[in-house]
Order: structure tokens, then C-alpha cells, then sequence
């Protein structure tokens, strides 16, 4: 089974492409990070990306997540709106340690190849729409999206961009690029079943 991640800073446009992608019959997988900060407003936890274990609550719906894709879409390709490894970057970017946790998952997610060897990395249209668990400003977009680019060429990914423009051109990027048969020298992810 394909698995192929779209990451980027918030407020990039990840959301709508995976929204179009979902529309056109592709599987599609939420981010996990935007559904804790959901959950811990609604518990009334004004900032709970300060709270202690809040990197191992998205490790572990992320991985929940993950293993649900893995049942349930046989050799379907799957689409992530994000990965372990954004969970990594949001750590570096907050300036919080690495829990034991996810540095153990993001090992074995790389080591495995689990999400290829390529992410879709979506750039920044210019400004970030403020939602409730979207509190960035848009000079703190473009500083977090540097470290996800940074992390994800550290730990040996290759970027596939989707520049900013209208979503039908950031859609037909992404699909053009897993349709694209093996040797025909584009930049195609390798996916992996989860092990």
C-alpha cells in the first residue's frame, strides 16, 4: 500500500488538497495534531501544546491512525496530512524536548520507509487564516515551515513541492506525480505497508 504524506507549515492549503483528493476517491488520513488541540480546547486547555505529553498524545493517535489505514485500504494508496516526523518538527519549532517516544517512532518510521521516500512538501500561499487550533501568525508560518523542510531533508526525505497556487494546479500536481509510472524519471514516492 502507497502511503504519501503532505506536510507544510499551517495555513499552507494541506487541508483543501486533502479535502479534493478525498472528493476524487483517494483515502485520506486527518492530521492528529490538529485533532489534540481540538480535544484539549473542548476540555478547556487554553495551550496544550505546553502541556507535559502533549508530543505522545499525537504520536499515539497518529500511530492508532496509522494502523487503522493500514487494515483497512489493502493495497490502496493512502494519503497523510502529515506524519510523525511534523511531530518532530513542531518539537524543534516549539523549542520542547523530543519525548522518548516519538524519537523511538520517527527511528522506526524512517528505518522502515514507512512513508516513502518522498513527502508532497506544500508551500505557504502567503497568509494563515486563523482557526481554533491554528493560533500561528505568519512570520511564525514561515519559520516552522523552514524547520519541517530542514527535518524532513535531515532524516533523508526528498521534497516533492507543491507551490502556492489555485488547488486544481496543487491537486494535479500531486496526482501527476503518483501517476507517473516507475522509471519515467519523475519524482514518485515509495510507500510501504506498515510493519
Amino acid at each position: 500500500m502507497p502511503w504519501y504524506v503532505l506536510t507544510g507549515a499551517p495555513g499552507s492549503g494541506k487541508t483543501a488538497i486533502l479535502r479534493q483528493l478525498e472528493q476524487d476517491g483517494f483515502a485520506v488520513v486527518e492530521e492528529a495534531a490538529t485533532d489534540v488541540i481540538a480535544l484539549a480546547h473542548a476540555l478547556g486547555q487554553a495551550d496544550p501544546w505546553a502541556k507535559p505529553r502533549f508530543a505522545d498524545r499525537i504520536v499515539a493517535l497518529q500511530l492508532r491512525r496509522e494502523q487503522r489505514a493500514a487494515a483497512a485500504n489493502g493495497l490502496a494508496a493512502v494519503f497523510f496530512d502529515r506524519s510523525l516526523v511534523c511531530t518532530l518538527a513542531l518539537c524543534r519549532f516549539l523549542g520542547q524536548p523530543v519525548p522518548a517516544l516519538l524519537a523511538a517512532e520517527v527511528d522506526r518510521a524512517v528505518t522502515a520507509r514507512r512513508y516513502g521516500e518522498a513527502v508532497f512538501f506544500v508551500r505557504g500561499q502567503g497568509f494563515v487564516t486563523p482557526t481554533a487550533a491554528r493560533r500561528i501568525s505568519q512570520a511564525d508560518a514561515v519559520a516552522f515551515e523552514k524547520v519541517h523542510e530542514e527535518t524532513y531533508r535531515e532524516l533523508g526525505f526528498r521534497l516533492i513541492e507543491v507551490p502556492p497556487g489555485p488547488l486544481a494546479e496543487r491537486t494535479g500536481v500531486v496526482k501527476r506525480e503518483i501517476a507517473a509510472p516507475a522509471g519515467s524519471g519523475a519524482d514518485r514516492p515509495a510507500g510501504s505497508r506498515l510493519q
